[in-house]
């Protein structure tokens, strides 16, 4: 039986404050004991190529409760990655990436694979970054390649990413193989200039972006992470993009597949597949409802049998929400399952509900068996005294 993994993004995250009060999601809150990876979103590129923390003063600078005021000496990591590592330290299956990209930063890709110089200083200092921080690896998120040439090049950058992971752990004897990964799209006109065969030599696995089939871009609402299609409904379909990067050579081991645990709505809606007269004011962001939040208020839970997809309706307001719940959660980790996939990942953590409605903890129980491979607490280079000492 294959072993699943079971990963969440940790987006923009925040501390407790002196006084133990949670800022927003904390590191704290993450449910470790659910994850076998956590992947923190997002790390920034220089003009150069140089890989670099998009928020110093969040990922190593800002100190917690803990911290304060006068117990630590040297040159120490705070902030996010020293939650990080503690938790590592905990939980000794516990794996963490750096995510390089995302949709912010993904223009900055293109002019710095495009040249040898360039992909060699995205390679050295992604190799400096994670060993500095504690971290098990990168997952690289380029969205999205855009002509024949962003696809060669992409090819190179995780081959350079590759042979530096690779020298590092020799130079320095840590019997340790460090993790690429790559944000992999779902839909054929983002994956169209992606070399997947070539790419899937360095890659360790790849995380498949099932989510977003629509939103405020659609002409009629409709699902946005449904595993089938349903032709009257919808024509993309997880289970489409899975069988095409399976003729690509891939291992569907290394396909691991996203959920959002987040809804997307569709505002002055007869129901699916209608006209729609906008996405709503939403919560974190228009048309965007955070899962922990939904159902919303007089809205009624409805499944699609046929794309097995959920979602909420309001006949009074006219409001569409399209989402996973428990029910299209447990169908996918049966999927997942069934069709021998590597796991699956959650877009993002702070989204999810507590208890037995929690899909992290749906996902993880149902799956089952989950990696137990042990993490990488040697760091002998990093800058931070409590890294490198393997915070005593």
């Amino acid at each position: 039986m294959w072993k699943h993994t079971v990963l969440a993004f940790a987006l923009g995250l925040s501390f407790l404050t002196v006084s133990g009060d949670a800022a927003n999601y904390t590191a704290q809150q993450l449910p470790v004991s659910e994850l076998t990876h956590i992947l923190y979103a997002f790390a920034d590129i220089g003009a150069n190529g140089t890989v670099i923390s998009s928020n110093p003063r969040v990922d190593v600078e800002q100190r917690t409760a803990w911290d304060l005021p006068r117990a630590n000496h040297g040159h120490n990591a705070y902030g996010v990655v020293k939650q990080l590592f503690i938790h590592k330290k905990r939980h000794r299956n516990l794996k963490t990436l750096l995510s390089i990209g995302g949709w912010n930063y993904s223009p900055r890709f293109a002019p710095v694979a495009a040249t040898e110089a360039g992909r060699q200083t995205f390679a050295r200092s992604a190799v400096k970054l994670v060993t500095d921080w504690g971290f098990d690896g990168i997952d690289v998120d380029w969205e999205f390649p855009g002509n024949d040439e962003d696809k060669e090049n992409f090819v190179k950058l995780l081959e350079a990413c590759r042979v530096a992971f690779d020298r590092y752990s020799h130079l320095h004897r840590l019997r340790y193989r460090f993790l690429i990964t790559a944000a992999s799209p779902a839909s054929a006109h983002n994956y169209r200039y992606m070399d997947l065969a070539g790419m899937n030599e360095y890659v360790d696995s790849w995380h498949l972006m099932a989510y977003d089939y629509a939103g405020n871009w659609s002409a009629t609402s409709s699902h946005q992470a449904n595993v089938f299609a349903n032709r009257n409904i919808t024509m993309l379909s997880t289970h489409d993009a899975i069988s095409h990067y399976e003729s690509q050579g891939i291992s569907p081991h290394k396909i691991v597949m996203g959920l959002p645990l987040y809804g997307r709505a569709f505002v002055g809606t007869s129901g699916l597949g209608q006209r729609y007269s906008s996405v709503g004011t939403g919560g974190p962001e228009p048309g965007i409802w955070y899962y922990k939040d939904l159902p919303r208020p007089g809205a009624r839970e409805e499944y699609d049998d046929v794309a097995k997809a959920s979602y909420s309706y309001n006949n009074a307001t006219k409001e569409l929400i399209s989402y996973d719940n428990v029910r299209s959660a447990t169908f996918k980790a049966s999927y997942v399952t069934g069709r021998r996939l590597g796991g699956a990942f959650f877009w993002e953590a702070r989204g999810d509900k507590t208890g037995y409605q929690s899909l992290l903890r749906t996902m993880a129980e149902n799956l089952g068996w989950l990696d137990k491979t042990l993490n990488n607490l040697h760091y002998p280079t990093s800058q931070y005294d409590n890294i490198r000492y393997g915070m005593p």
